[in-house]
């Protein structure tokens, strides 16, 4: 049986991380850079995980990236504000999927959506872990269906 986490432990649900672009985010172009949306994808991750992590697993484990996705929809301009919005998908084979896009405040726009792939590794061995059931309940949306 799944257990039942409070709202705010829940990492199916949407976890938002404002975003103010700053002069250092914009190309040459006039927007925001490709790679700092990148950032923010992985800036959000983070402090998603950071949120809802139990102690125990955040002392013992952490998360690498082994695949982006990102399509661009609209640009974002200096001194926008911004919302990255994050949640989690499914686990298979070692993996985690999670799903984030960045929101234009403004106009609710998306800007870009993305699905990173990441993978649980080990702080003590640096290598890849198998996350447990318990786990899986815990960071995922389950097990992806065939």
């Amino acid at each position: 049986m799944s257990p039942v986490l409070p709202p705010e432990k829940d990492p199916t649900i949407p976890f938002e991380m404002p975003i103010q672009v700053q002069p250092s985010d914009i190309d040459m172009i006039g927007h925001v850079n490709n790679t700092v949306y990148l950032r923010w994808v992985q800036e959000a991750a983070t402090s998603h995980w950071d949120a809802v992590a139990h102690e125990d697993d955040h002392a013992t484990m952490f998360w690498l990236i082994t695949r982006h996705e990102i399509d661009y929809k609209r640009p974002a301009f200096e001194g926008e504000k911004l919302i990255a919005r994050t949640w989690v998908g499914y686990y298979e084979h070692h993996k985690c999927e999670r799903f984030t896009e960045i929101i234009r405040v403004s106009d609710n726009r998306i800007l870009i959506n993305a699905r990173t792939i990441w993978c649980p590794v080990s702080q003590e061995t640096k290598r890849t872990v198998r996350l447990t059931e318990e786990q899986i309940a815990r960071y995922s949306k389950g097990h992806k269906p065939d």
